[in-house]
């Protein structure tokens, strides 16, 4: 037998289909599902909703989710009968088993580099670092700032005048 795969179908009803007719088509749908051998995970009612664009003369429709475990054969088979069926508007068909178990080998690696990472406020760069307590780290920047050069003219004010700093002040060369 081959191998069971997951997938979700999401389908749009007609909005002009009765609530007997709309549930009468989706019995129909599972029951197709499940005479081919697959098994239903979820059978969703997302409800009326408005759509992106018309499709034929309606703008808002009735929208269903399944999610399948099965092998492919009796996805092909629901979709030969959603494409024939008129209440069914659209449909779209999406195998998630391939990016479901991607999804969790990342989330082991992410979470294997969790365990190897050191917790925060312990490693390097950490504000409630013992060197920092006295102060005088904070003190030799503001020193050093104030040793340096002070600019006197406006640089932005001449932009063709070259800027020439010459100790603690600023010549302006026209």
């Amino acid at each position: 037998m081959a191998e069971k795969r997951i997938y979700e179908v999401v389908f749009i009803i007609d909005p002009a289909t009765g609530e007997e007719d709309s549930t009468r088509l989706v019995e129909n749908l599972q029951k197709i599902v499940t005479d081919q051998g697959g098994a239903f995970t979820k059978s969703e009612s997302m409800g009326r909703r408005q759509l992106a664009y018309k499709i034929g003369r309606n703008t808002e429709g009735h929208f269903m989710l399944f999610e399948i475990e099965g092998s492919g054969s009796e996805i092909a088979e629901l979709e030969r009968r959603m494409r024939v069926s008129d209440q069914v508007m659209r449909y779209l068909t999406v195998r998630v088993d391939e990016d479901r178990r991607r999804a969790e080998k990342f989330k082991e690696r992410r979470a294997r580099k969790a365990s190897r990472r050191p917790e925060k406020g312990t490693g390097r760069g950490s504000s409630s670092s013992s060197s920092n307590s006295s102060g005088a780290a904070t003190a030799a920047p503001a020193a050093a700032a104030a040793a340096a050069p002070v600019v006197t003219a406006p640089v932005a004010a001449a932009p063709a005048a070259a800027v020439a700093v010459a100790g603690n002040e600023a010549e302006i060369e026209a």
